[in-house]
């Protein structure tokens, strides 16, 4: 009786030192999740399209016909300008495709400067570093030609502007507008920046 005591006894204390260890596992695996690396979220708090750690203007609300430049601040509209209008389309990596997203801020340049008949637009095409061999930088970058040259075809195609009212320039990655050591930075990063402008006659 005494030794079916004992084992019993021994039975249950050596449950209770295996669930003992199980508990510190299962601690030292929620531990391990907990400490798992985070990424970095780029902020845009006013919606300007200039992330925050860049913008020397943090309070300017993106609205229609507002243009904003690349440090986030308002252009001031001086009295020999009847229109100055931006645009702004962002890309996938790799990618020169006009995402459908960004068309409808286009289709409203195209039809202000078919309403302003001395308009002209320049397009600047940019990509991020990710998507550039660090020893060309300087070099044309076709990616950042591309990204321009599309929206230039898009004005030309839908709204008849003709190209003589277009200049389109690149500048690969060298005018990043965003830290490039995330994806959301290069996300900003890989971008055209537009600007259509009309002085008074």
């Amino acid at each position: 009786m005494k030794t079916q005591l004992g084992n019993a006894f021994l039975i249950l204390v050596s449950a209770l030192a295996l669930s003992a260890c199980q508990t510190s596992v299962s601690q030292n695996q929620a531990t391990q999740n907990i400490n798992a690396p985070v990424a970095k979220v780029i902020l845009d708090s006013d919606g300007d399209g200039v992330p925050d750690d860049i913008d020397q203007c943090p309070n300017t609300k993106m609205e229609s016909n507002v243009v904003v430049d690349d440090r986030g601040c308002h252009f001031i509209m001086g009295p020999d300008m009847s229109l100055k209008i931006e645009y702004r389309a962002f890309f996938d990596k790799d990618s020169s495709e006009l995402l459908p997203k960004y068309q409808d801020e286009l289709n409203n340049v195209g039809k202000r400067m078919q309403e302003h008949k001395t308009a002209t637009i320049r397009i600047e095409g940019h990509s991020s570093k990710s998507e550039v061999d660090s020893a060309d930088l300087n070099k044309s970058n076709p990616l950042a030609q591309a990204r321009a040259d599309n929206v230039k075809n898009y004005l030309m195609s839908k709204f008849n502007i003709s190209p003589k009212r277009i200049t389109v320039v690149e500048y690969g990655a060298t005018r990043p507008t965003a830290p490039s050591d995330s994806e959301e930075g290069d996300m900003f990063n890989r971008r055209v920046y537009a600007l259509a402008t009309e002085p008074d006659k």
